[in-house]
């Protein structure tokens, strides 16, 4: 005789946790709806305070904005460099993570190593000789220039290979059998079988890329090459005072890196655990 399952008690304990992860919940979302509301707010200030009730709201920030600035141009720029750095170090990265987990070469401990130790180094040191390399190479000033720190990631390098030797290499070994070359096993036996960790790094890049401000804010100079994170900059700048412009510009940058975030965690999570990184 089966004895049917006890319903979930109740306790106070599952309640106030509850209500602390609620807590939480609306501390982290707080500012960005106070975002929303301040760029629908006609002549919106900070002098009051934070406020989430708005009188009469109204979009004229959001045109202004669109009027002062080529905001199009700039969301394009921001989408391109994004998507061609994903791209760029989906590839370097998952290639250069096969060599590292399956090929066997002298002192690849010794490379990986040293190429997983230049994670250590901040951007801020390397800002001036990529700086100065860009200007010997008089490639400052383009989209090249704006790609070319991103077109290989370490960290991309470090999941995917972790990614990689997880596959078992009794796979590798069939496809041997049969006459598969390093390539053929690569693209139809390891890509196939990684996409949730080439899923995660596609992810951590795009964020990273859109929202890099440092680099684009020393190479670039025109502003129909601009990024997203410099166009606030100078919306900032520009309108020191007009809180309302200033927040709507931020909202046109979170949005889209929002939506990609809340799509693609599942991917998130399921490509770190693939990895076995806890």
């Amino acid at each position: 005789m089966f004895r049917a399952a006890p319903h979930r008690r109740i306790t106070l304990r599952r309640v106030l946790l509850y209500l602390a992860l609620v807590a939480c919940a609306a501390v982290m979302l707080f500012p960005f709806l106070w975002t929303v509301v301040t760029s629908i707010t006609p002549e919106g200030t900070l002098a009051n305070g934070p406020t989430l009730l708005v009188k009469d709201p109204t979009l004229n920030a959001y045109r202004t904005l669109f009027a002062t600035l080529p905001m199009w141009r700039i969301v394009v720029n921001s989408f391109a460099i994004a998507v061609a750095s994903v791209a760029l170090q989906l590839v370097t990265g998952a290639m250069a993570g096969y060599a590292f987990a399956r090929l066997s070469f002298r002192g690849r401990s010794v490379v990986f190593g040293a190429y997983l130790a230049t994670l250590m180094v901040p951007l801020q040191v390397l800002v001036v000789p990529l700086f100065i390399e860009m200007k010997l190479l008089s490639l400052q000033d383009t989209y090249f220039s704006l790609l070319a720190p991103s077109m290989a990631s370490a960290l991309g390098v470090f999941l995917l290979k972790q990614a990689i030797e997880a596959v078992p290499r009794e796979l590798d070994e069939a496809a041997v059998i049969d006459g598969a070359s390093h390539l053929r096993i690569f693209a139809k036996v390891i890509v196939p079988l990684i996409k949730p960790s080439l899923a995660t790094v596609a992810i951590l890049a795009f964020m990273a890329s859109w929202n890099s401000f440092l680099w684009p804010l020393v190479v670039i100079r025109s502003p129909e090459l601009m990024t997203l994170p410099l166009g606030l900059s100078a919306l900032h700048g520009q309108y020191t005072t007009a809180w309302d412009v200033v927040m709507a510009g931020s909202v046109v940058s979170i949005v889209p890196i929002a939506v990609v975030f809340v799509l693609a965690q599942r991917h998130i999570v399921a490509g770190l655990a693939h990895t076995g990184i806890k």
